[in-house]
């Protein structure tokens, strides 16, 4: 039976990665208007 502890362990791993980035699109952790724009390297003058 260590098919079944392997395989819902996967299933679990997979539901929780799923769940994170749903929640940070939710919460806006990945919109692409917090990055720099290309070429702006802070700390050069």
């Amino acid at each position: 039976m260590w098919y079944f502890t392997w395989i819902l362990g996967v299933l679990l791993a997979s539901a929780f990665g799923i769940i994170n980035v749903m929640w940070l699109e939710l919460e806006g952790g990945l919109d692409d208007d917090d990055l720099p724009a290309p070429g702006d390297s802070p700390g050069q003058e």
